[in-house]
């Protein structure tokens, strides 16, 4: 769908920050009329945060399932045209337009969701019960631990699952079969959430599709220690008798962090994953295919030599640098899928059999223009130090957004970057985009909060905090009006990014319809 040696630019924007009534960005309207609005800006790809299940400070980076799909995602316009939900009355007070209050929309949209769960039990048709049991069918490998994980849980009283009555946290058959029939109802339930979600996604992927715009999803390397992954495989895990890990994921210390970065995820046992032919990353790699058109892959230098921290430390300052697995389990990966059209995240730092890696594999790396001020005219993060097969970005979801760096800049990067891209605090957003789509990378990309010119306020996470501000922004539609999608068109027909015809010269006018589909 997408050629990751050809020009083309998109926007950053995770699905919970779109605009709706329930809360929550979600498949709804929205993202219909999201997609239309960068058809309507020449732009070819939309990018995703991780669209897995939540997890510890609302983060999607520490799911309960590197496979399933966030309840939360799943739009409630096509339940209730379905006729399983009735209209939903939103709680009193109703919902926060710009902001994600978890703690009102997970309950209300999980009611919302288990009252259509009783609607199609009650009142689907043969078809679509037929279909229901047939994707559950075609998706057991997975399904099966995910929505038994998720009614034990429930079962539990939250609880991780390792303080699980000891025959279901060691998975002894005889308990599981007892527990499938004994909360048969609560399977059922997690398993309708799923097939709703898989339909929906695969109907905005077809819709995006059709009108010339790629996917772009997000996989996190590492998984939660407290997720259906581990209690299913916990011999893929460096973990002890009592299902503790040994040792955890994090980075080395550095300037920016003292005593580095524990991240606490367990670490996976690459030894007995490579002896069964890294089946478990082929099976991850394609559910990612069938979610998105090309996928970024976090912490890509993990593969390559990972941080391995012991478990017992409460700072990063006593690990050590240990092999990955390297060519061999993306060599597995491609003989059962092909080829892979994957974006590595190589930030941070990125030693030689890193760069080894991916340029071996082909995959483009990613650079971030608000990084390159701190030096000199040497530094890698500059436009014109980088090479044509990458992913330029204004800033991520883990940056500020350009305008909130402008303001918290040194005095120093500001002159730079000033100097360097002919621009001031009003029109420094546009002349970041304009650098990244004018420059040799192949695609492009800017967070949709850059292209609007919005401030520090409203940027999506700053890592190493939680609190409601992280992974909770939201716009408006009113917000947007009309000015950025022509700009950002103009940007990227002039930069052959977008079709020409955006630029209205005289006598190369394109019709919308051609427009549409280049």
């Amino acid at each position: 769908m997408i050629d990751l040696h050809a020009r083309s630019s998109g926007v950053l924007l995770h699905l919970t920050s779109l605009p709706g009534p329930y809360g929550i960005g979600d498949f709804g309207p929205a993202a219909r009329q999201f997609v239309d609005w960068l058809v309507s800006a020449g732009q070819h790809l939309w990018q995703w945060l991780p669209i897995n299940p939540i997890g510890p400070g609302d983060s999607p980076y520490q799911s309960v399932s590197a496979f399933a799909g966030s309840p939360l995602m799943v739009a409630l316009e096509p339940l209730v045209e379905a006729g399983w939900l009735d209209k939903p009355s939103l709680p009193p007070g109703g919902f926060d337009a710009r902001r994600v209050d978890y703690a009102k929309v997970v309950p209300w949209r999980l009611a919302q969701l288990r009252m259509a769960a009783r609607g199609f039990f009650a009142h689907g048709s043969a078809v679509e019960q037929a279909a229901f049991a047939e994707w559950c069918a075609d998706n057991a490998s997975w399904l099966d631990d995910y929505a038994l994980f998720m009614a034990l849980e429930d079962a539990h009283g939250g609880a991780a699952w390792w303080h699980w009555r000891p025959e279901l946290r060691d998975r002894v058959p005889a308990a599981l079969a007892e527990a499938r029939t004994t909360h048969a109802s609560e399977v059922r339930f997690w398993s309708f959430v799923q097939w709703c979600f898989d339909v929906q996604a695969s109907a905005l992927k077809a819709y995006a599709n059709q009108r010339g715009v790629a996917l772009m999803g997000d996989l996190p390397i590492f998984v939660a220690h407290h997720s259906a992954d581990v209690w299913a495989r916990p011999d893929l895990y460096a973990l002890d008798e009592a299902f503790q890990p040994t040792v955890v994921a994090g980075c080395p210390p550095d300037s920016m962090a003292p005593t580095g970065q524990r991240w606490g995820n367990p670490l996976y046992r690459w030894d007995r994953m490579a002896a069964e032919g890294y089946a478990w990353w082929t099976a991850r790699v394609k559910r990612a295919l069938h979610q998105a058109d090309v996928f970024r892959i976090d912490h890509f230098r993990g593969f390559a030599g990972y941080y391995e921290i012991p478990a017992s430390c409460p700072t990063a300052e006593e690990g050590r640098w240990l092999p990955g697995p390297g060519r061999a389990l993306f060599d597995a990966i491609g003989a059962e899928l092909g080829e892979l059209p994957i974006v590595a995240e190589d930030l941070g730092l990125i030693t030689p059999d890193v760069v080894e890696l991916r340029d071996g594999l082909g995959f483009p790396g990613m650079k971030i223009l608000q990084f390159g001020f701190g030096t000199d005219a040497s530094d890698e993060f500059l436009p014109h130090n980088w090479p044509r097969h990458c992913v330029a970005y204004t800033g991520t979801h883990d940056n500020d957004t350009v305008r909130g760096w402008w303001d918290k800049a040194s005095d120093r990067e500001r002159h730079y970057a000033g100097s360097y891209l002919a621009a001031g605090p009003a029109d420094i957003h546009w002349a970041m985009i304009r650098a990244c789509c004018n420059s040799v990378a192949n695609i492009a990309v800017c967070q949709l909060q850059d292209a609007l010119g919005l401030d520090g306020s409203h940027r999506m996470n700053t890592p190493g905090t939680m609190g409601p501000q992280n992974w909770s922004w939201r716009f408006t539609w009113d917000m947007v009006g009309t000015e950025p999608a022509r700009v950002l068109g103009l940007i990227a027909a002039a930069s052959g990014r977008g079709p020409i015809g955006l630029l209205g010269l005289p006598g190369e006018q394109v019709p919308m319809e051609q427009a549409k589909a280049a």
